[in-house]
């Protein structure tokens, strides 16, 4: 297992939690918590080793559009970087919606 971490400068609050995806073979779970912090702080725990500078990648990309104030958990299980990218589309657009939901 290993255990990797990221910061990211952010200018956007996120709005509420949010949980996308299941940790399970190609798929993995996302979890999203709103920060005052100023910046997102990314923690991916992965089986698969060795990808260190596609993880940063992906995420470098990901708030280079989406600069969001968040503490983030990632739980891989040998997604690929589309899997990823569309995770975390998913988790963020729950976590700016969740207060919108009509009851």
């Amino acid at each position: 297992m290993e255990k990797l971490n990221f910061r990211f400068p952010a200018t956007q609050m996120l709005e509420s939690n949010a949980h996308v995806g299941v940790v399970g073979s190609g798929d993995l779970e996302i979890l999203m918590e709103p920060s005052d912090q100023g910046y997102a702080d990314v923690t991916v725990r992965t089986g698969t080793t060795g990808f260190n500078q596609i993880w940063e990648k992906v995420l470098e990309r990901f708030f280079s559009h989406h600069a969001i104030s968040a503490n983030i958990k990632i739980n891989d299980f040998g997604a690929t970087p589309g899997v990823v990218s569309l995770r975390l589309s998913q988790a963020l657009e729950v976590g700016r919606n969740a207060g919108h939901i009509k009851k």
